[in-house]
């Protein structure tokens, strides 16, 4: 029996400083896993430092922020066959070691998408207050929408099997993407799931919400939410449309 193939998806923009130490934590604590990291434009040696820890680097010529850096990785997981994709985000936030947690939470739950939560066991982890509260506002909408219980809608800590693989190459909010991707794949049918899991603070880098902002992203994130209620949505390629196109063609469609 062939294994699955599986990888873990890497978006980082300037994160010279705490990616090669992602990459090197995911290469021995998920050894099965192939890893690609999506340079999303970085003017730092993200890259090169990426590359001499071991991952694939796909590079973005220009930002096209996290939503395009994490759908480049469902492209490129989509064509490369992977059964089996993780997202860790490059700063160091989300801890390789707890990558078991999001596969069995995938194979208990059945599952198409599960998102790791801060809040469901960890109850000390440090969240600024205006974030706190944007993050139960958010927590609260969703779960109304979908009719179940999610702690942490922000997370990108993820794991995503075929179907939800195959969803997200093809379409994926740009904008607000942990938030609207819960709500893309509720709106499509597909199975969602959390699990708790043990998170770090950021290692590098600041966050771009900040008591300044902060109320004004929340603002913008729930008119998407409502915006998303009412977007149509296309429908995934097929397994069979994609095998009966030739690879290069296969692999540019990807790209577009």
């Amino acid at each position: 029996m062939i294994a699955a193939r599986k990888i873990v998806m890497v978006p980082a923009l300037n994160e010279e400083g705490s990616v090669s130490r992602v990459v090197e934590e995911i290469r021995r604590e998920a050894p099965e896993y192939d890893v690609v990291v999506i340079d999303d434009g970085s003017t730092d040696r993200t890259a090169a430092r990426a590359r001499a820890a071991g991952a694939t680097v796909i590079s973005h010529p220009f930002n096209l922020g996290i939503g395009g850096a994490v759908q480049s990785g469902y492209r490129h997981a989509f064509v490369g066959g992977y059964q089996v994709a993780i997202q860790i985000d490059g700063d160091g936030q989300h801890d390789p070691a707890e990558i078991g947690k999001l596969e069995r939470g995938l194979s208990a739950s059945g599952a198409d998408l599960v998102w790791g939560s801060r809040f469901l066991e960890q109850a000390g982890y440090d969240v600024p207050r205006m974030r706190r509260a944007g993050r139960a506002i958010f927590a609260g909408i969703v779960s109304l929408i979908t009719r179940a219980s999610i702690s942490d809608p922000t997370s990108g800590f993820r794991i995503a099997n075929r179907r939800a693989i195959e969803l997200f190459a093809r379409d994926y909010p740009h904008d607000y993407p942990e938030v609207e991707g819960i709500l893309m794949a509720h709106s499509h049918d597909l199975a969602i799931s959390e699990v708790a899991v043990r998170m770090r603070q950021r290692e590098t880098g600041r966050s771009s919400i900040n008591m300044l902002n902060a109320g004004y992203y929340m603002v913008r994130v729930l008119l998407a939410i409502f915006v998303g209620l009412f977007r149509r949505r296309p429908v995934p390629p097929s397994e069979d449309d994609w095998l009966a196109t030739p690879p290069s063609e296969a692999l540019e469609a990807a790209r577009r």
